[in-house]
């Protein structure tokens, strides 16, 4: 085994924790289970990590077993990376085709490999017709890196990939060229919607939010967790009018529905508007360039927030349309501008 693959897994495997290791080396399936039965997993991290490298030597493991093992990690803790959600469309007329998954990666490889020298792409498909790739990217004179690469989930026959943010911008133009060919689409946009959580934007782009969402965070209610709210909070304190409670109930369920909200973790608003006076003489009604405000929303789980708001007394009910069309619109990014 190169000297390179053992230290791509050596670190791979430093950054699972010991609670996950076995459950990720099974979902590997590159090492036995005899084999992974020789490996005592209660003595220190280094010396497991010694052992396992030592077998992996021994299987004679290549940089795609190095990097399959990279990507089932990324896939147990996708919410470390920030996505990206990008909408393919056909061109005029043109017919929904049979997808073909083999004819996919062999096409989206050879469209990248043709036009970089030094880049390895590999593949995992996994349920509901998912492909996860992983993109590792070189230059005509550097070898790839693998401690740098990009991801992208690809859901088949949609028009949906989701792409981990990354600081090399300059090879998303190529990266658009190859999932649109591969998926014969016509043209790739970028929508204004980002998330750490997959499932989430999953959810938004294919209106399923009827579902459990997995959060990474404390299984308290939001209201409780946010608000300070007591679930045992004695009655005779709370002096809301029952029929405005019952009000603010019944348009919260409207707009939010019954079932847990797709989780994200912010909504951004640009603002561009031209300053508007009676006064003549104003130094900023003579501003030719509008007046610019950016106004962000965050929370660990924006969407819920909102919901409690107008239940909670916090805000008054209806919220804005602004706020609540974030699912619909399929985007936490706006740009507000004079109509």
């Amino acid at each position: 085994m190169d000297e390179t693959v053992a230290e791509f897994i050596k670190r791979t495997i430093l950054k699972i924790p010991l609670n996950e290791l076995t459950t990720i080396l099974k979902a590997w399936d590159f090492l036995s289970e005899n084999q992974l039965q020789t490996v005592n997993f209660r003595q220190r991290k280094e010396s497991v990590v010694q052992h396992l490298i030592h077998l992996c030597e021994e299987k004679r493991a290549s940089l795609n077993d190095a990097a399959l093992l990279d990507i089932i990690y990324t896939q147990f803790h996708q919410h470390q990376k920030v996505w990206d959600v990008f909408q393919m469309s056909k061109g005029p007329g043109e017919d929904v085709d049979l997808f073909d998954m083999k004819q996919f990666k062999n096409s989206f490889k050879k469209i990248l490999q043709r036009a970089l020298k030094n880049v390895t792409v590999s593949f995992r498909e996994t349920e509901e017709n998912a492909v996860w790739i992983r993109i590792a990217w070189g230059t005509q004179y550097t070898k790839p890196n693998q401690y740098k690469p990009t991801y992208v989930v690809y859901y088949s026959q949609t028009p949906y990939a989701f792409k981990s943010s990354s600081t090399l911008r300059r090879n998303t133009p190529l990266l658009g060229q190859a999932l649109t060919i591969a998926s014969k689409h016509h043209q790739i946009v970028k929508m204004d919607l980002r998330s750490r959580y997959l499932d989430s934007l999953k959810a938004i782009v294919f209106k399923q939010y009827n579902q459990t969402f997995e959060t990474h965070n404390s299984t308290t209610p939001l209201q409780e967790r946010s608000l300070g709210l007591d679930i045992n909070m004695d009655s005779r304190i709370i002096h809301e009018n029952i029929v405005e409670k019952e009000r603010v109930q019944r348009i919260t369920q409207e707009t939010f529905g019954d079932y847990p909200q797709p989780q994200l973790e912010f909504a951004q608003y640009k603002l561009e508007t031209k300053f508007k006076s009676d006064l003549n003489g104003s130094i900023l009604a003579e501003r030719e360039e509008p007046l610019r405000c950016l106004i962000k929303f965050s929370s660990p789980h924006l969407l819920e927030a909102l919901k409690s708001l107008a239940p909670a007394g916090i805000a008054d009910a209806p919220l804005s349309p602004l706020l609540t069309c974030i699912p619909n619109k399929r985007k936490n990014y706006f740009k507000i501008r004079d109509k």
